[in-house]
């Protein structure tokens, strides 16, 4: 699994083709290869971004963290 950082911007999350997302008791698998969370805290599709980031000026550097999940 990989987790990217983007300088001033989201979280870019490598999901291996499918992710769960739980809410309360609700669980949702969503077959998707890559998502982008919120990291600055203003998006209206949290914990999804919605590009919120680049008008409210966020800044944050950029990192990668690679996890070998076995």
């Amino acid at each position: 699994m990989k987790i990217e950082f983007r300088e001033n911007g989201s979280i870019g999350i490598e999901t291996g083709g499918k992710y769960v997302l739980r809410q309360g008791d609700q669980e949702v698998v969503i077959e998707k290869p890559r998502v982008s969370l919120c990291r600055c805290g203003h998006s209206n599709n949290k914990p999804f971004c919605d590009g919120t980031h680049k008008s409210v000026g966020f800044v944050a550097p950029a990192a990668v963290i690679e996890l070998e999940v076995g």
